[in-house]
C-alpha cells in the first residue's frame, strides 16, 4: 500500500470512530458560518464544558453578526466575563463590525478573507474555512499536535516555528480533501477524548496501529516542547470602597491584562505588601489624603494564575465619610454598590465578590 493510500485509509478509520464518539456540541454540523467561528474563538484556551454554556449564553444575546457589531463593547465584554483571554471578546466584536462595513454583514468564505479579520488567525480561517466550507485546510491546534507528534515520533519541538511549520505539513497531508472539516473535527476530538496529555487511552485509539511512539513504548515522550515560558508574579492590592450606598471602579485601558474590564482602585506593588506598608506609599495618599477619616478592613488574600503570570492579590475594605475625595472622583467612576454586577470585571473580581 502507497502512502497515499495509507494515509486515505488512517482519515477514514479517523472519521468512522468520531461519528461514532464524538461529543453532541450546539455548534457541531453548523453550516452558519458566524456560529462556528464564535465556538472556535470560545474555544481556545477554554475547555468545552466551560466553552459550551458561555457560547449558548453568548448566541442567545448575540444571535447574528449584525446583534453582535451594534452592541456597545461594554455589553460584550459583560456576556464574556468568567471566561478569561478577554482580547479574544473584543477581537470577536471588532471583526463583527468589520464583516458589517467590509462585506455587508456576510462572513467572508473565502480563507484568505477571513484572515483580514481581526483576530483570526491560520487556525480559526482553516477550521471555518474546512467545517462550513469544505475547504482543504488544516486546522493544527494542541490536540492536533497532540496526537500527530505521536502518530509518526515527531521530534521537532512544537514551541518552534520550524516545528508549527513540519506539523502544519504533516496535518495537510493526511488531510481528506474530500471531507475536510469531518476530519478535523475528528482528529481534534481525538485529542480531547483518547490521546489525552497523561494517561492516554491507546487501548480505545482507533489509529494505534499507525502509532510509531506506541509502537515504541515512547508515547509519554510526545510531543516535545523547547521549553516553559518564566511565570511571572504580580502584587494587586484593591480597595472596594463604600461610601453613601456607592463605590468606586475605573475601566482598565492599559495594553495589559484585562483591558476594558473595571476594577476597583488599585495599588500594585513589586512585592507582597500589607496596609501598613501601604500606608506609607505615596499613591495610598493620593486616593486618600492623611488627613481624612477612613477605615480599612483587610477582606481575603486570592491567588490567581494566568498563562504567564501568577497574580497575588489583596482586597480591602474601605468605609468612606461623605466628605469628597478628589482623587476618588476625577479618576473613577462613582455608582451605586447594587449596580456593580452590571459592569464587566475580571474572574479575579469575581472571585472576590464571591466571598462578601
Amino acid at each position: 500500500m502507497n502512502k497515499q493510500s495509507n494515509d486515505n485509509l488512517l482519515s477514514r478509520q479517523l472519521q468512522e470512530w468520531y461519528r461514532q464518539y464524538r461529543r453532541d456540541l450546539p455548534w457541531r454540523d453548523s453550516n452558519n458560518p458566524y456560529a462556528v467561528w464564535v465556538s472556535e474563538i470560545i474555544l481556545q484556551q477554554t475547555r468545552v464544558n466551560q466553552g459550551r454554556d458561555y457560547f449558548l449564553r453568548f448566541m442567545e444575546r448575540f444571535p447574528d453578526i449584525e446583534s453582535l457589531a451594534k452592541a456597545p463593547e461594554d455589553e460584550v465584554m459583560k456576556c464574556w466575563e468568567g471566561l478569561g483571554y478577554y482580547s479574544r471578546a473584543r477581537n470577536l466584536h471588532a471583526a463583527a463590525r468589520q464583516v458589517v462595513e467590509e462585506f455587508k454583514g456576510h462572513f467572508p468564505a473565502s480563507h484568505d478573507e477571513m484572515l483580514r479579520l481581526k483576530g483570526v488567525g491560520e487556525y480559526t480561517a482553516a477550521a471555518v474555512a474546512s467545517i462550513v466550507f469544505g475547504q482543504p485546510y488544516p486546522v493544527v491546534d494542541g490536540n492536533v499536535f497532540r496526537v500527530l507528534s505521536r502518530l509518526f515520533a515527531i521530534k521537532e519541538p512544537i514551541d518552534t516555528s520550524t516545528g508549527r511549520k513540519l506539523f502544519t505539513g504533516t496535518a495537510a497531508a493526511i488531510l481528506d480533501p474530500q471531507d475536510p472539516g469531518t476530519h478535523n473535527q475528528a482528529i481534534m476530538e481525538l485529542g480531547a477524548l483518547v490521546c489525552t496529555p497523561r494517561l492516554p487511552r491507546c487501548g480505545e485509539c482507533p489509529l494505534q496501529h499507525y502509532c510509531m511512539a506506541f509502537e515504541r513504548g515512547e508515547v509519554s515522550a510526545f510531543p516535545v516542547k523547547k521549553g516553559k515560558p518564566v511565570l511571572r508574579r504580580r502584587y494587586l492590592n484593591y480597595f472596594h470602597i463604600e461610601q453613601d450606598g456607592f463605590t468606586f471602579i475605573r475601566r482598565r485601558e492599559d495594553a495589559d491584562i484585562w483591558r476594558n474590564l473595571y476594577e476597583f482602585p488599585l495599588i500594585e506593588t513589586e512585592t507582597e505588601s500589607d496596609l501598613a506598608a501601604l500606608q506609607s506609599d505615596p499613591r495610598f495618599h493620593t486616593l486618600f489624603p492623611p488627613d481624612s477619616e477612613v477605615s480599612f478592613r483587610h477582606v481575603c488574600r486570592l491567588k490567581h494564575l494566568l498563562t504567564h503570570r501568577i497574580i497575588h492579590a489583596d482586597f480591602y475594605r474601605v468605609e468612606l465619610p461623605g466628605t469628597k475625595f478628589p482623587a476618588l472622583e476625577g479618576d473613577f467612576l462613582r455608582i451605586g454598590s447594587a449596580s456593580l454586577s452590571e459592569y464587566p470585571v475580571s474572574r479575579l473580581l469575581q472571585r472576590y465578590l464571591e466571598t462578601i
